[in-house]
């Protein structure tokens, strides 16, 4: 498991994460949800020590991440930024094929070339593997990151909004990828998401964020409410459970809550 334990943040005056205590369970989906500047990305990125922490620490596997060698971490915990840039110009399997490094150090063996193949069969890109990035849709691409994150074949994957560019059917193929990562391979997958009817859907556990702190953590049962739901995001949710899932709308021009 994960354990973030009294972690803060700050970039200047700014605290954007808060004295935080959160433990991630293994084997599941964790989704962070909570308005802009909630501190959920933060907390993701200290998880995987890509930022550093100002006070507290993060335990993987009841380790400091501070005491982990970079590829030894790099072989446990993979992360996705929300935004990634690259100036190669490289083919949709090149990028895959970056996510064996912490294995191969670039030199891919047919065991590693193999993940690649699973990867890309993962993410339905055989049609585009061989493409630049720069002629892909931003939904393309991010499909592709995801995919190398795959290949990666870490036991934790964290994942900041990765649904950005996706439309509706490429979102959903993404969740559900998530869902059997989980449940087929027994990976741990903790995820920054802003649609909370995808975390509703798809996930085990939600983490609810706001100034920085967690504010409501548990299941999708415990979480998604109107009064928790309310208390996180200060406006209206009415919710309807279909076929055991929780929807919640909050969308509408004159939203009257159910009581």
């Amino acid at each position: 498991m994960i354990q973030a334990i009294h972690v803060s943040k700050r970039y200047g005056p700014t605290t954007a994460v808060d004295d935080v205590t959160v433990t991630i369970k293994k084997n599941r989906i964790t989704s962070l949800i909570g308005p802009n500047g909630a501190g959920k990305s933060t907390l993701l990125a200290l998880m995987s020590r890509l930022a550093p922490m100002d006070q507290g620490d993060v335990l993987v596997e009841g380790r400091s991440v501070r005491s982990w060698d970079s590829m030894e971490l790099a072989r446990k915990v993979a992360i996705l930024k929300q935004t990634n840039h690259l100036s190669l110009r490289l083919t949709v399997r090149d990028l895959v094929g970056f996510g064996r490094f912490p294995y191969s150090q670039g030199r891919l063996t047919k065991a590693d070339m193999e993940h690649v193949d699973q990867a890309i069969e993962y993410m339905n890109l055989g049609d585009l593997q061989h493409k630049f990035l720069d002629e892909l849709s931003g939904g393309e691409r991010q499909r592709a990151f995801i995919a190398m994150v795959v290949a990666q074949d870490t036991e934790y994957v964290l994942l900041d909004e990765p649904l950005n560019n996706l439309d509706m059917k490429h979102s959903v193929q993404i969740m559900k990828v998530l869902r059997r990562l989980v449940d087929e391979l027994g990976k741990t997958v903790v995820l920054v998401l802003h649609d909370i009817n995808f975390a509703s859907s798809y996930s085990d556990d939600i983490v609810a964020m706001k100034h920085g702190r967690v504010v409501a953590h548990g299941s999708v049962e415990e979480i998604i409410r109107q009064d928790v739901l309310h208390d996180v995001y200060d406006m209206q949710f009415d919710i309807h459970e279909f076929d055991r899932c929780k929807v919640c709308l909050y969308f509408l021009p004159e939203l009257t809550v159910a009581r």
